[in-house]
């Protein structure tokens, strides 16, 4: 059983309820879980026709939506980031020492094939234990 699980969300996908119900069986009597949201901030050419009071309320809004997805769920602590959602994801499993990580992933496509999805880029290079969720 895991101390420290991390349940990264896309908030766009509606399989968070999924990967939460597992971090909870994978639990140990007194672990954490966090609930992570990576928002990206739009780039290149797009980033020129926003501006950073755009981008400011986009993720403001994204985090409402992540403490309403958590909302009543006393054990799950909701944290957002910014960066490209794997690095991110990575980067706050050690930095924050978890030993769990729970993705939730769709159906692989031609894409993901190519480049990778972030599930799958997660998995490579995980330093920790990672439990992959198929939505099917």
């Amino acid at each position: 059983m895991y101390k420290k699980i991390l349940v990264p969300m896309a908030l766009d996908h509606g399989i968070s309820q999924h990967t939460l119900e597992i971090a909870r069986a994978l639990c140990a009597a007194d672990a954490q879980i966090t609930a992570l949201h990576v928002y990206e901030v739009p780039k290149g050419s797009v980033s020129t026709y926003i501006g950073e009071d755009t981008v400011r309320r986009g993720y403001e809004r994204a985090n409402e939506i992540l403490q309403e997805k958590v909302a009543g769920l006393g054990d799950v602590n909701a944290e957002i980031t910014r960066g490209q959602a794997h690095r991110a994801i990575i980067e706050y499993a050690v930095s924050h020492d978890f030993d769990c990580i729970v993705i939730g992933s769709h159906k692989p496509g031609l894409t993901d094939y190519l480049i990778g999805s972030t599930a799958a880029r997660v998995v490579r290079h995980a330093p920790c234990a990672v439990h992959v969720h198929r939505d099917s």
